[in-house]
Parts: C-alpha cells; structure tokens; sequence
C-alpha cells in the first residue's frame, strides 16, 4: 500500500463513529463508509499531501450522505449516537439515563445544528475544518454550533433526571 492509502486507513474508526451518527443504523453507516472510501481510493490523487486527510474524508462522507438523504427523502437521525459508547468498570445507570437525554436531545436538534455539533465536539474538527467539510461559512459554522450547544443544553436543563418510562412515585 502506498503511504497514502495507510493514511486512509487509519481513519476508518472515526469514519464509521460519524457514519453512525449520521445514518443511525449500523448496516447503513457500514455502506456509507465503504462507498466514502471507495470514492477515496478512486481520487487518492485529488488529496494534495500536507493536508488534513480526516477533513477530506468526512467532505466526501457528507456529500454522499446528503445525496443519499436527497435520493431517498430520508432525515438523517443520531438514534446510533449511544451506541458508540463503551460503558466502563465505574458505570452506573445514572451515566446511562445522561447518556439517554443527550442522545434525545441531539435528536431534537435541527440536522445542521447537529452535524455541525458532532463533527466538533465528538470528532475534534476545527471550525475552519467543519467548514471545508460541510462547504459553509466559518461563521455559519460558529453560528450553528453555538444554536446547537444553546438549544442541547436548554433542552438539558429543562429535563428531569429519570429513565424513559419510568414516573415518580411521591
């Protein structure tokens, strides 16, 4: 494999975490992913060495997701987003009920405010690279994300703390 293509490779994992999120479905996120490298593979030559392959890669996964989203009508959904999670020794269910109300909030926020959120808070990107990705403006960038945490976190606060389907017993 040329020095290229082991760079591609490294960056599956963080391909498939945002294919998840994008799609909820596993099966849907694994055929996103594989036609996103499939694509890069075919333009390895596109990609100018020195820059940030991870935003070229996430570019390419989000025009083929909103292609597919536009083919087929579909919202995209964050129902996945949990799913990522590794629960660890020190766990609790208080963790997995947090865990549960940040998943319905994303879910509840506009698609834009939560791609834009999810590709800077969970998968790191800068604004300038979120930017490239989604082929905005950096201030519609920083605009979306700050709607996004506001609304997340109005959302957040406005919750009581108790699993889904369960009522309080006074």
């Amino acid at each position: 494999m040329t020095e290229s293509a082991d760079l591609l490779v490294t960056q599956i994992p963080r391909l498939r975490r945002y294919a998840r999120a994008l799609t909820g479905d596993a099966s849907r996120a694994d055929d996103l992913v594989q036609d996103c490298l499939v694509r890069a593979l075919s333009r390895l030559k596109l990609w100018k060495p020195g820059t940030d392959m991870r935003a070229w890669l996430f570019t390419i996964m989000h025009n083929l997701f909103v292609s597919e989203c536009r083919q087929n009508s579909k919202q995209p959904d964050i129902a996945a987003f949990t799913t990522c999670y590794v629960p660890g020794p020190y766990d609790n269910a208080d963790t997995d009920v947090r865990l549960s109300e940040l998943q319905s909030g994303l879910q509840q926020l506009v698609p834009e405010q939560r791609e834009v959120l999810l590709l800077v808070s969970i998968e790191g990107l800068s604004y300038r690279e979120v930017a490239a990705v989604l082929g905005i403006p950096g201030g519609t960038v920083m605009s979306r994300l700050h709607r996004g945490r506001q609304e997340l976190r109005k959302q957040l606060s406005g919750k009581p703390r108790t699993a889904s389907g369960l009522r309080s017993v006074k």
